[in-house]
């Protein structure tokens, strides 16, 4: 319990300190380079007072969402085959290799071509860059599957399905979770790049109109509300699961 409390007071220091650096360096340099964190408090608030960063918000966070989804069950799917299928792995190393070098750019500029301006195109250019990435975690995590625990189970004659979400998925869930983290802090930031290049409406379409009028206070406001939204996942969402599935252990 004094551990939890400490952590806590750590954590609140540290966040402190950030800010404390930021106000100070705010001073020195140019207000219109380096807003202070009242200036980007301020700019968040007028924007919500619109409703702008509402609805901007809940769009970027809707193709996070949806992107999110789609790469984490592809990938998982074929992650976990890869690992366990020699045959399947060779077959699909190289497109797994190629997936992980071609730019995020060139992905996103390439579905708006072929696809259009749209939403599909959107989630569509996020989700093939994340994909990936999360295949070569998993394809490691199923490498790594405990034998022994195989063994008895067919012994046993564990069924197939029984198998799967008894034996092997739990081994599994710390890749799942390393890929899952991974995936959201990359995951919205290329969202923020396709709403940019592409999309009329979300936190990267707002981006790019501040950016065109230097406006650094919109920018920050904006960049500080969405990341403290993930970082309210991560605690609410992301955490208490993982310590709820490492029970297993």
């Amino acid at each position: 319990m004094e551990s939890n409390r400490f952590n806590a007071i750590l954590r609140i220091a540290s966040v402190a300190l950030f800010f404390l650096i930021w106000q100070f360096s705010s001073l020195f340099i140019n207000i219109e380079l380096l807003p202070s964190p009242g200036e980007v408090l301020s700019k968040i608030i007028e924007e919500a007072k619109t409703k702008e960063l509402f609805f901007h918000t809940f769009i970027t966070l809707k193709r996070v969402f949806i992107s999110f989804i789609i790469a984490m069950f592809i990938g998982t799917f074929f992650g976990i085959y890869m690992g366990r299928n020699k045959k399947l792995n060779v077959f699909l190393d190289d497109w797994l290799v190629l997936g992980l070098n071609v730019p995020a750019l060139v992905i996103i500029i390439l579905c708006y071509v072929w696809f259009g301006l749209n939403e599909v195109a959107a989630i569509l250019a996020v989700s093939l860059n994340k994909i990936p990435m999360v295949a070569v975690i998993m394809r490691e995590g199923s490498r790594s599957i405990e034998k022994d625990y195989l063994e008895v189970a067919k012994f046993y004659n564990i069924k197939n399905k029984k198998l799967f979400f008894k034996v092997i998925f739990p081994q599994l869930y710390p890749y799942l979770l390393s890929s899952a983290r991974s995936g959201l802090s990359l995951i919205w930031k290329i969202v923020l790049v396709v709403e940019l290049l592409g999309r009329s409406n979300g936190v990267g379409f707002k981006l790019y109109g501040f950016f065109q009028f230097f406006d650094i206070s919109g920018i920050l406001a904006y960049t500080l509300s969405f990341v403290i939204l993930i970082i309210f996942v991560e605690f609410l969402l992301i955490r208490p699961f993982e310590r709820k599935i490492s029970v297993w252990k």
